[in-house]
C-alpha cells in the first residue's frame, strides 16, 4: 500500500480537482482522508489517499471491452436484458452486480441457444455456487422476460 498527500489552498480549488481526479482515475484508493485547515486567507485542505501501487501503473490498467462490437446486435440486446436481471438479483442480496454474474458471463450466456441451468453452467467462471445461488431465478426471470416482450409483440 502506498500513500499519496494532496494539499491545496482552498483559494485554488480548479487546479487541484483536476490533479486529484486524474490521480484517483489512475489507482485502486483504498481510503481517503481529508481535513480542511482553517487559517483565515491561508486556509486548505489536506488530503490523505491510501491505494494500492501495482493500480497506478498504466500496464496494469484493462482495457474496458465494450460489448457492442464482441457481440451480434440480437445478442447485444439480450446481453442488456441480462444486465437489467442481474441487477435486479444483485439488488435484493445486496450484492455487486459482478458478484451475480460479470459482463463476460452475461456475453456468454447471451450467446447461447437457449438459457438453462444446463447450459449456463458449462461457462467458464459459473460454478456450482453461482447456480445454486442464481441459476434458476435467474433462469426464470429470462423466460418472464422473454414472455413480456412476446406479449409486446402481438399485434
Amino acid at each position: 500500500m502506498q500513500l499519496k498527500f494532496f494539499i491545496f489552498s482552498v483559494l485554488d480549488i480548479v487546479n487541484a480537482e483536476e490533479d486529484i481526479n486524474k490521480f484517483l482515475k489512475s489507482a485502486k484508493v483504498l481510503e481517503i482522508k481529508k481535513e480542511l485547515v482553517h487559517d483565515g486567507d491561508r486556509s486548505y485542505w489536506a488530503i490523505c489517499i491510501l491505494y494500492l501501487e501495482s493500480a497506478i501503473s498504466d500496464n496494469n490498467v484493462k482495457n474496458k471491452i465494450d460489448y457492442k462490437d464482441r457481440l451480434s446486435e440480437v445478442e447485444f440486446k439480450l446481453f442488456c436484458k441480462l444486465r437489467t436481471i442481474r441487477k435486479q438479483l444483485a439488488d435484493e442480496d445486496a450484492v455487486p452486480a459482478f458478484a451475480v454474474f460479470t459482463d463476460y458471463e452475461l456475453s456468454e450466456i447471451a450467446k447461447l441457444p437457449e438459457i438453462a441451468i444446463s447450459t449456463i453452467k458449462k461457462i467458464k467462471g459459473i460454478g456450482s455456487k453461482k447456480i445454486e445461488k442464481y441459476g434458476k431465478k435467474f433462469c426464470d426471470m429470462v423466460t418472464v422476460s422473454e414472455n413480456e416482450e412476446d406479449r409486446q409483440n402481438i399485434p
